[in-house]
Formats: structure tokens, C-alpha cells, sequence
């Protein structure tokens, strides 16, 4: 089936049209409550079919810091030119409007025993169920010479927002055939092929605007996500631009210098004009101060996506440790629905359906060229399990190419508006 915007809500509104009515099973303490940290693709998601669903039979809570909530997927269309940075902001009015209690803070504390979240701007959220959906941190000292401290000299860009334009400026910024570089990240990441659809965009880019500038692209990795694809359209499309270096030849072993706006590969130095530098990941920080992550990621079970540590704590999306599923959009919006299915059946006594999860990731390689991966996932006891798969192949016609870019088009107008209202 194709999927665009209105087959995307179809779907949705299908699975959660068959959901029972709720029966509040906390009687003489008032509603059950839910609080949610995190506005993104899995936490605005899981507080908007929590409140929808339980028809206000639920008090969510949703904890965000920022007003405007950009998203990672598609904001490298923008750097490439394709979006503007208005078209992937997304704010929280029409959340509060349905009855969600939206809280613009940084949640900093988690209470196990007193079942309450802290605030940064002070005081506490009570909760029975708990929902964290931070997203990513880096790893320190990941990439040698590089900390936060030096994301505005060489921006990592994979928060989207003002990284993106930052990054977007710099490399409109070179000289002409100057050098762009990129740290690309070792697994687990966020968005597998994200770096390389970013090694696209930044390549149409100065196709147009600086065309004997050059890439390169350090990766501490022998192979990633769609390689084949990629590789193919930057040989169609950006012949001799782009240098990818893997670790067979030393792109694990890299250091920067910010200041002197030099990489090292392998002993090699380059001065370069603009760098990407996109570092180990780890879960958003809450998790690791709730106390529900191994050190690096939070393990969950796959048929609620609760986690291991406590059941009353359940982690969505790139911060989870879940299985199989890619750390995406797609997954964490996928993910929430099954989560916020058995809080709902746990917290009413509504009907709680079988885990099943899907994911697709798409990727522009250049103009109306977009090539696509994706599968569906069931729950066992072990973890979320591939079920199959599918990927576009190499050498597609340009009339499939522009139909996959198109379907992309229509599943983001599709998914934020499933996240957002």
C-alpha cells in the first residue's frame, strides 16, 4: 500500500477506533496519572493517544523544554535546500488544547519510591506511570577534541533546530573549493542512514552553489545503512566530491582541532572550512538519571516498552534498548502507540491489543531521488523482532525514485500531525 498522509492516519485511526471504552480503575484517588518527558516523536505521540483514547479519563502530563519542537527527520532537507526551517517546527497548542497538561521545563530528577519527577524551574510532578522519550546525548570525549563546548565551531546538528541552521550557514559560509568534513558516528546511533542523506543534501548543495568544494567523510564504520543506494547517487550525482573513508583505511582513528578547524584521520591533517562532527550516542538524560539505562541505553521489554529497571517507567524511541528496531522517528512514533495501548489497559481496564511495531526510513539522495528501508516488528520475550523487510534497489527509474521521495513528503505531513494534532 502506498503510504502518504491520509493512508497514514487511515491506519491509524483504524487501530485505535477498535480500542474499548475505558473503566478508571483508581477510584477514590482521582484520575490515574500519566507523565510524559519529552515532546518529540514518541513522547508527543504516546501523551496525545493517551488523552485522546482514555477521553479524559487519564491526566497526562507532557514535559518539554523547548516551545518549538524541530524534527531530525527532514532536517536535512533543509540543509540541503529542500524545506525551509519553519516546515519542520511543530508546536504544543493543539496538545494543551485536548486536555494535556504541556509543561515547558527541563525535567531533572525522577523519584522512584515517591513516583514524582523534579523540575528544573522547581517543585514536582506526581505520577503513576512515567513515560521518557529524551531522545539522544552524546558520549563524552566520544571524538577526540571535541565536547559540547565546540558544537558551535563544528556543530553535530543531529538536535535539529538552530544546529541545523548553524551548520547550513557554515557551509554556505566556504570558500569557494573549500572543504566540508564529517565525523560520522559509530552504531548504535539515531536515523542509521541519517548521516548520509546529510553527505547528499550537503553535496547538492554546493553542486549549486560552490561546485569545486569538496567532501569528506571520516566513518568509524566498514558499512552503513543503505550504502549501495548512497554510493551509487553520489557517483551518479556528485562524481568526485565525496571522499568516504571507513575504518578499513582509518576513519575510526580521528581527532579535531576546533579552534585551528583541523581533522586528523589517521594521522593525516586537514584544514577544513566546515565539519560535522556527529559523536557517539547515548540515552537522553533522564533516563540515565531515573536509573533505568545500562550505562549507555535504556533495556525495555518489547510489549509495552516498560523497562527492565521498573515497571512503572517506560522509555520510547532512541533512548531504549528494545531489539531489532532502528533508533527513528518512524519507530519511536510506532512504539508509543503500543505503549500508550497497555498504560491505558493498565491504568482503566481498557483492552490492551498485541504488540506489532513497523518502521520505514527514507533518504533524499538529490532532486526527486529517494530510496527508502524499511520492516515490520512483533514483540517476544526477548525483544522487538524483525518480521521482514524491504529496501529500494539500485538502479531504480526515475519515476520510482520521484514516487519514494514523494510518499516521504506525505508520511512527514502524516506522522506530525499524528504527534501533534
Amino acid at each position: 500500500m502506498k503510504l502518504n498522509r491520509r493512508t497514514f492516519m487511515g491506519t491509524v485511526a483504524a487501530t485505535t477506533s477498535a480500542l474499548a471504552a475505558p473503566m478508571v480503575m483508581a477510584a477514590g484517588h482521582g484520575r490515574p496519572k500519566v507523565v510524559v518527558v519529552g515532546g518529540g516523536a514518541g513522547g508527543a505521540t504516546a501523551a496525545r493517544y493517551l488523552a485522546k483514547d482514555s477521553k479524559g479519563e487519564i491526566d497526562v502530563t507532557l514535559i518539554e523544554p523547548t516551545r518549538a519542537y524541530y524534527t531530525c527527520f527532514f532536517s536535512n532537507l533543509y540543509i540541503g535546500g529542500f524545506r525551509d526551517i519553519n516546515s519542520i517546527g511543530h508546536t504544543y497548542g493543539t496538545l494543551a488544547s485536548i486536555g494535556i497538561n504541556v509543561v515547558h521545563d527541563w525535567a531533572v530528577g525522577v523519584d522512584r519510591d515517591a513516583k514524582t519527577v523534579s523540575l528544573a524551574g522547581g517543585g514536582t510532578v506526581p505520577y503513576d506511570k512515567l513515560v521518557l522519550s529524551p531522545g539522544i546525548d552524546f558520549v563524552e570525549g566520544a571524538v577526540e577534541g571535541w565536547d559540547l563546548s565546540a558544537q558551535n565551531a563544528m556543530p553535530h546538528a543531529y538536535k535539529a533546530g538552530s544546529q541545523s541552521e548553524l551548520l547550513r550557514a557554515q557551509i554556505m559560509a566556504m570558500p569557494q573549493g573549500g572543504t566540508f568534513a564529517m565525523v560520522a558516528p559509530p552504531n548504535p546511533y539515531r536515523c542509521p542512514p541519517g548521516p548520509y542523506e546529510r553527505v547528499s543534501m550537503v553535496a547538492h548543495l554546493l553542486r549549486e552553489t560552490n561546485p569545486t568544494a569538496k567532501i569528506i567523510v571520516a566513518d568509524p564504520k566498514e558499512k552503513f545503512s543503505k550504502m549501495g543506494l548512497f554510493q551509487e547517487g553520489w557517483a551518479n550525482n556528485y562524481e568526485g566530491m565525496i571522499d568516504w573513508i571507513g575504518s578499513d583505511f582509518g576513519g575510526g582513528n580521528v581527532s579535531v582541532d576546533p579552534g585551528a578547524m583541523t581533522v586528523s584521520i589517521d594521522g593525516e591533517v586537514t584544514k577544513v572550512d566546515a565539519c560535522n562532527v556527529i559523536p557517539a550516542m547515548k540515552a537522553g538524560r533522564i533516563a540515565h538519571l531515573a536509573g533505568v539505562t545500562d550505562g549507555n541505553w535504556a533495556p525495555v521489554n518489547a510489549a509495552d516498552m516498560s523497562t527492565k529497571a521498573d515497571e512503572n517507567i517506560y522509555v520510547l524511541g532512541d533512548s531504549s534498548q528494545q531489539g531489532d528496531m532502528p533508533k527513528s522517528g518512524f519507530s519511536a512514533n510506532s512504539q508509543a502507540k503500543v505503549c500508550a495501548n497497555a498504560i491505558r489497559g493498565a491504568l482503566t481496564g481498557s483492552r490492551v491489543f498485541p504488540a506489532r511495531f513497523s518502521n520505514t526510513c527514507w533518504s533524499l539522495i538529490d532532486t526527486d531521488n529517494g530510496v527508502k528501508v524499511g520492516a515490520t516488528y512483533e514483540a517476544t520475550d526477548e525483544k522487538i523482532a524483525k518480521v521482514d523487510g524491504f529496501i529500494s534497489a539500485t538502479g531504480e527509474s526515475a519515476e520510482l525514485r520521484k514516487a519514494t521521495y514523494e510518499e516521504s513528503v506525505g508520511w512527514y505531513d502524516g506522522i506530525t500531525a499524528d504527534m501533534f494534532g
